[in-house]
């Protein structure tokens, strides 16, 4: 096992879905996480305090890349427009792994009440960062919430579809983002 080889906090992830998904969260030590990614347990705590952090592995760049894309949308974008410019930055960063890593993840998450509850507070804090990033361009904190909130379920319905969708390359995450807010865009407007 190399001490420090590329891609191992990668590995890790991709090692502790599939054994969360072959046996169970509950029933998946970090000893065998660490084994099956090729690297020693210390490797392991390097990146991770523990296995229920591999369900949140990226939050911060997705969070960060969400704002960025908030923060340098056009000056006179509405709060879904710039909602908008955060899922397209946000989207760049999801390839094709990550298209082909969703329906092993999705698996995960359902079969464990923990990472449900992890992938639960993800949302949030996706939520957050989107709010806070609107507010921080004179959004009333009421109205830049409530964009946040559609800005993750417009993320999240948008990773579904595309997780699902063709594996000919041709189509990425954002257009599949970008169309899922349209979607509520219009589901809210019809809300009276």
């Amino acid at each position: 096992m190399g001490r420090w080889e590329p891609g191992a906090r990668e590995r890790l992830v991709v090692a502790a879905v599939d054994l969360f998904t072959e046996q169970g969260y509950d029933a998946t030590t970090v000893a065998q996480i660490a084994e099956r990614a090729g690297v020693t347990k210390s490797t392991f705590f390097r990146h991770f305090p523990d296995k229920r952090e591999l369900l949140v592995a990226g939050q911060e760049t997705l969070s960060r890349l969400l704002a960025e894309g908030i923060a340098d949308a056009p000056a006179g974008a509405t709060p879904l427009e710039a909602v908008a410019a955060g899922l397209e930055r946000a989207s760049s960063a999801m390839g094709a792994m990550s298209r082909e890593f969703a329906p092993r993840l999705k698996a995960a998450i359902a079969a464990s009440a923990e990472l449900q509850e992890r992938d639960a507070l993800k949302s949030v804090s996706l939520a957050a960062a989107m709010t806070t990033a609107l507010v921080a361009r004179g959004i009333p904190d009421p109205t830049a919430a409530l964009a946040g909130e559609l800005g993750v379920l417009a993320f999240k319905r948008g990773y579904a579809q595309w997780s699902e969708g063709d594996d000919d390359g041709k189509d990425d995450l954002a257009g599949y983002a970008l169309s899922a807010l349209d979607e509520l865009r219009a589901a809210s407007a019809s809300l009276g």
